[in-house]
């Protein structure tokens, strides 16, 4: 799920401020701490390599996040992909792969037990 930020429905609109909600965006039940991560990642990053030997090779852990600059393509495990551009907010279900098409910065909300397993698992691969 992907969604820019024209496109987020308008819930307070008054001199001053403004608030959007779109509800619904993704479930975290059953998670336990959420880790907060910024990642820079450089056009032509592809973490599709460092992900091979974890489940479908693909990432497992659910992110919700921020596209602050950038573009991204996220790979899904049925093959179906999506692109998300500077200034979207997502929320990318497990089972998946990103490749920045742009330089990118991005800001992700991620169940912090899972997301550390992948994070350690691509330091691993990126070790050797």
């Amino acid at each position: 799920m992907r969604i820019a930020k024209n496109d987020v429905p308008v819930r307070i609109d008054a001199p001053g401020a403004v608030a959007r909600q779109q509800t619904d965006f993704g479930d975290a039940t059953g998670y336990g701490k959420m880790g907060g991560e910024y990642f820079s990642l450089g056009a032509g990053a592809d973490i599709a390599p460092l992900l091979k030997g974890l489940e479908n090779d693909l990432c497992q852990a659910p992110h919700w996040g921020y596209l602050i600059e950038g573009a991204l393509t996220v790979t899904f495990g049925d093959g179906s992909a999506d692109k998300v551009s500077g200034g979207d907010l997502f929320y990318w279900p497990p089972g998946h792969t990103v490749r920045a098409d742009a330089d990118s910065e991005v800001i992700l909300f991620s169940p912090q037990h899972e997301h550390t397993l992948v994070i350690e698992h691509l330091r691993s691969k990126m070790l050797g």
